[in-house]
């Protein structure tokens, strides 16, 4: 809205007899530029009602915009959210509210949305590995989280509808440290617009968001005083050292090794007990393994040829192709490896799913299908709700995963992106912080040994705190909550955290 303000200002005459000549008006100055007023973000409200564990959980659900501004009060960015109250509860203020956010960097909230959380969700057909028939719709989710606590969706700036404002540039949230303080920034406003600041207070994060959750976790409480609950690290990591292999850094393969296990028993290349041999790779991993790989060049070839022999038998792919790797076979080969001879290859998000291949002879896949399956039922599910039942429409298109946010600054000076030590500080100033740390047996993302390392790494972390974490695991891959029994699994898990949280 513009409102031109022209102060027009008229010379009176009164006249008495003969008037003289009127005088020429004085000019008026031109203002250079119109003066713009920004008015408030009007949210769209809509009452429903959900049957959860076999109760009728009435709510609304509120869709619109925050506007974050600097400290002058100029607007910087609108961020879009989509939050679910209860509305049947006298006193909202004893009732846990949790924040969920995905990763990316460049995702939206849609994943967790739709598919885990929500009052809504999606269905993909039998275990999650197979793609649905089009167009997919939400329905309700009897395994919804929202009897025991209000959820808000949140939508990072160039994510979803979450703009920045005008003459403000986009690439001025598009890093870790400006990422975590906009979402900060973010949960303060709506903590207090709805009043809220006495409720029990959780942040939820997938995949990256288990970055921003850790970073939120000390710049929430040392920057605002607000002390959160809980911390929920779904299919998340904290040091990315445990994801990216280099020359000199083996790590990467250690932390894979129980994945690539875990992946090879669901396909049946590999025979016994799962959870068995899921512990057997990982001591190995840490242990034979890890002594062989700190070797380098200098490991001898006996111990060479016998490590790659019990790599074979922990993963179903041979010897031979362990050795002509020095030992190091990343997850992307894996993908394509398994499979081969059946013409198949592997997700990289979830390991179970395996669909035809589209170069046989390819060192690596030349897509993931775990992801094909589910993008574009997210897409199409999330925009039909939002305009649909939630009566939320825009012009501008929904950044269901965008790569808008790229090149994201990683704020590191030569150095690679570890939270660890900021969620262990928050640990130790809130020692009531607990954290659930989730992750799927076929993940080939975000591995979950990746998180236990860290963990095990917080050598600043007092003793008595340590036992404020807990962690637990799905069959199904980074979005197991995809494979029904996890989904049942997964809501039992985040309920029963809530509440030994909540006093």
């Amino acid at each position: 809205m513009r409102r031109v303000i022209s102060p027009l200002f008229f010379g009176l005459h009164l006249v008495a007899y003969s008037a003289p000549a009127p005088e020429k008006p004085a000019e008026i100055p031109k203002k250079e530029k119109e003066e713009e007023v920004v008015k408030p973000i009007e949210p769209v409200i809509r009452e429903f009602a959900i049957t959860v564990d076999g109760k009728k959980v009435p709510y609304k659900a509120t869709t619109g915009k925050i506007q974050l501004r600097d400290d002058e009060g100029k607007p910087r960015a609108a961020v879009f959210s989509v939050s679910y109250e209860r509305t049947d509860i006298k006193d909202p203020t004893t009732r846990p509210v949790m924040f969920a956010f995905n990763g990316g960097p460049g995702s939206s909230a849609v994943w967790l949305h739709i598919g885990v959380l929500g009052p809504k969700i999606i269905r993909l057909p039998g275990d999650g590995t197979s793609a649905p028939f089009p167009p997919v719709r939400v329905t309700d989710n009897p395994l919804s989280i929202l009897d025991v606590c209000d959820l808000v969706f949140v939508d990072p700036v160039s994510t979803g509808y979450s703009r920045a404002e005008k003459d403000v540039k986009p690439g001025d949230f598009h890093g870790l440290d400006e990422d975590i303080k906009s979402v900060g920034d973010f949960i303060r406003r709506w903590i207090s617009e709805h009043d809220r600041w006495a409720s029990p207070k959780f942040v939820l994060g997938e995949s990256y968001g288990g970055i921003r959750a850790a970073g939120l976790a000390n710049h929430l409480q040392s920057r605002y005083g607000m002390s959160l609950n809980g911390v929920v690290l779904l299919s998340s990591l904290l040091d990315f050292s445990t994801l990216q292999p280099a020359q000199g850094n083996d790590l990467a393969y250690q932390v894979f090794l129980p994945s690539l296990t875990g992946v090879a028993h669901f396909h049946e290349k590999i025979q016994g007990d799962r959870d068995a041999l899921v512990k057997e790779s990982t001591e190995f991993a840490f242990g034979e393994y890890a002594a062989g790989l700190l070797k380098g060049t200098t490991l001898d070839q006996a111990t060479r040829v016998k490590l790659a022999d019990r790599l074979a038998k922990l993963t179903g792919i041979n010897a031979a192709a362990w050795l002509a790797r020095d030992l190091r076979l990343d997850s992307t080969f894996f993908r394509s490896e398994l499979l081969r001879k059946e013409g198949k290859v592997l997700g990289r998000f979830d390991g179970r799913v395996a669909w035809d291949a589209t170069d046989k002879a390819a060192e690596s896949p030349a897509y993931d299908p775990s992801y094909s399956l589910a993008f574009g039922a997210f897409s199409t599910a999330m925009l039909d709700y939002l305009g649909r039942e939630l009566g939320y429409k825009e012009d501008q298109p929904y950044e269901i995963l965008t790569s808008k946010v790229q090149p994201w600054r990683w704020d590191t000076t030569n150095e690679v992106v570890n939270l660890t030590d900021r969620l262990a500080t928050a640990m130790r100033d809130n020692p009531r912080l607990r954290v659930l740390v989730m992750g799927g047996y076929t993940d080939l993302a975000t591995p979950p040994e990746g998180v236990a390392y860290s963990i095990r790494h917080m050598l600043n972390l007092p003793e008595n705190v340590r036992k404020n974490f807990s962690t637990t695991f799905y069959d199904g891959g980074h979005m197991f909550y995809l494979n029904p029994p996890d989904l049942a699994k997964c809501r039992a898990d985040i309920v029963e955290f809530i509440k030994a949280e909540t006093p």
